[in-house]
């Protein structure tokens, strides 16, 4: 005998989140292990794809913390793959990306993924603040998050002087539209 599903405090259930913020419906997956079986970082993942998606199809509080708590939705290229590969065509990089947004609101995210995190968080001030990527903001923040100060220190010159790293970012139009945007889709955290 199964039991209903358990919902989180606010009376919704994890999946009824993801479902609603991305559009996938995750009961399409019927856990057949392609998406995982084609995954190009899936042997180093603690989670695959489909036991993440299975985790949180099934609305139990304890399983859905495993899920947002997981390497492997960190880890996740988001090369689309497993979806190219879905017999019922899932969508999983938008359910990791979801799951990421959430294990950070959630603070659960992995401690392993604390330079992933650092880098999604560079990155998306990046684009928060100049609407594209500025590349030697992203290194500078990066390296102030992560505490990797002279890791691959010596690749600046080579790529500054090969006209990689403009000292100056390009703003775009529209910048104040960006800020926006991200503010009513991810509230004050990147």
């Amino acid at each position: 005998m199964t039991s209903a599903p358990h919902h989180s405090s606010h009376g919704e259930t994890l999946k009824a989140k993801v479902e609603q913020a991305t559009g996938v419906k995750l009961n399409h997956c019927y856990q057949c292990g392609k998406c995982a079986a084609g995954c190009p970082v899936a042997a180093d993942m603690d989670l695959t794809s489909c036991q993440v998606l299975r985790k949180v199809q099934s609305g139990n509080p304890e399983w859905e913390r495993e899920a947002l708590m997981s390497e492997g939705i960190w880890l996740c290229l988001a090369c689309e793959t497993c979806s190219t590969r879905c017999p019922q065509e899932v969508e999983v990089p938008k359910v990791m990306d979801y799951l990421r947004v959430e294990a950070v609101r959630q603070n659960l995210a992995h401690p392993k993924s604390k330079d992933i995190l650092a880098f999604h968080r560079a990155f998306m001030d990046s684009v928060r603040e100049t609407g594209r990527l500025y590349e030697i903001g992203l290194v500078a923040d990066y390296k102030l998050r992560s505490r990797h100060f002279l890791k691959d220190v010596m690749l600046a010159p080579k790529m500054f002087t090969r006209g990689k790293l403009p000292l100056l970012p390009h703003l775009i139009q529209g910048r104040d539209a960006i800020k926006r945007i991200f503010k009513r889709t991810l509230g004050s955290k990147p």
